[in-house]
């Protein structure tokens, strides 16, 4: 579990700054383009290849740190057994998801890679790099999602409080 714990935040500190990268790359084409009338031809492509990767590789810490939407309506008025049930089945129906997603993420990312297929954008880069974050990002949710299950087998629940915030 610690290391579980230890990739999911290493992976949302990769994700934060990935953003930023995202918000300095972006800031710099601005300026390029409407204050030097020089745009680049690089910078829009790898601030999308930012945000591509960037999302995918939180998922696992969004879970585990209940960063995820959760509607609580119900399970709120539920005693304790039956919201450890509940938590129980909607984490195996985000593990059962998150599975399929990673074989069939894996099947184009692995197709792009052997046919050598690009983004026939500016840059041209190889298709399989924003698409390997499809199966890396839900492998790692796939970790992440039975680190949860493991916990609210144990009775482990995240409480209704404080699902307003």
């Amino acid at each position: 579990m610690r290391i579980v714990n230890a990739i999911e935040t290493g992976m949302a500190w990769l994700a934060a700054g990935l953003l930023t990268l995202t918000g300095v790359l972006l800031t710099y084409e601005v300026v390029a383009r409407y204050f030097f009338n020089a745009p680049t031809i690089w910078a829009a492509e790898l601030s999308q290849l930012c945000l591509i990767w960037a999302c995918p590789v939180a998922m696992g810490w969004a879970l585990s740190n209940g960063r995820h939407i959760r509607v609580t309506a119900v399970t709120a008025q539920m005693p304790p057994r039956l919201r450890q049930m509940a938590e129980v089945l909607s984490l195996l129906v985000i593990l059962c998801f998150s599975i399929v997603v990673l074989i069939y993420g894996y099947d184009i990312f692995l197709d792009s890679f052997e046919r050598g297929r690009t983004t026939g954008t500016m840059l041209d880069l190889p298709a399989w790099l924003p698409e390997a974050s499809v199966p890396i990002g839900f492998l790692l949710l796939i970790l992440s999602c039975l680190t949860c299950l493991w916990r609210a087998w144990q009775g482990d629940v995240p409480s209704a409080a404080g699902a307003e915030e």
